[in-house]
């Protein structure tokens, strides 16, 4: 499986041109997002997840993409997060059904949710900063957290030179109180885009507001 983000042009008929070059290498496309439209050059960002029969070179998704006019593969890479796109929906499906554990469920979905590498829950309403809730593969933050707080909204955030962090693109959001952080990472990139920012700040607002009604 396999994650495409692609910069096509904002026009009909553009993403079945890119589907059509993907079918003629045999890659079977899962699921397809819209991530951001730029009406300021007339273009949009995709997210194409597909996959390949055996045989089949990755890098033939590259090509295929590069060789329709407009078109400019900006991300490429393995995918494991399930293969299924639009999670916002089901986090928020998961959340209210179990009101108590809303944070701690957005924290777990959340790099399904934003196809990134790992989520940790940063809690500096005491003497320190300590990670409430990580997901598996989070790396260690060591004294670097407490330069994030207060955090007033979501945001991106320059990942320090810190073992771990320094390869590691960024983005976080408060929750419950400008001392309690999501952090999201995604090793290498790609950079969060601004509806990725306004994403999560929906989703953590309505983890807050979920959670008070438990």
């Amino acid at each position: 499986m396999f994650l495409l983000r692609l910069i096509i042009p904002d026009r009909p008929g553009s993403l079945g041109t890119v589907s059509t070059a993907l079918g003629e290498v045999n890659a079977d496309i899962h699921a397809i997002e819209i991530v951001e439209h730029r009406r300021e050059n007339g273009t949009a960002v995709d997210e194409i997840v597909v996959d390949l029969p055996p045989g089949v070179l990755p890098d033939r998704l590259v090509s295929a993409c590069n060789g329709v006019p407009d078109v400019e593969v900006i991300w490429f890479s393995r995918y494991g997060a399930g293969g299924g796109l639009h999670m916002d929906l089901e986090a928020v499906e998961q959340m209210t059904s179990a009101p108590a554990d809303a944070i701690d469920i957005l924290v777990e979905q959340s790099p399904a949710v934003l196809h990134a590498d790992w989520a940790a829950l940063l809690d500096g309403t005491g003497s320190e900063v300590k990670v409430a809730l990580e997901t598996s593969a989070t790396p260690e933050f060591g004294d670097v957290a407490g330069r994030w707080l207060p955090m007033e909204k979501a945001t991106t955030l320059e990942a320090p030179d810190h073992k771990g962090l320094a390869e590691s693109v960024l983005v976080a959001a408060p929750l419950e109180s400008d001392r309690r952080v999501l952090v999201i990472g995604r090793r290498g990139g790609p950079e969060f885009l601004g509806s990725e920012v306004a994403r999560l700040s929906y989703l953590a607002s309505l983890a807050v507001t979920i959670r008070a009604t438990a």
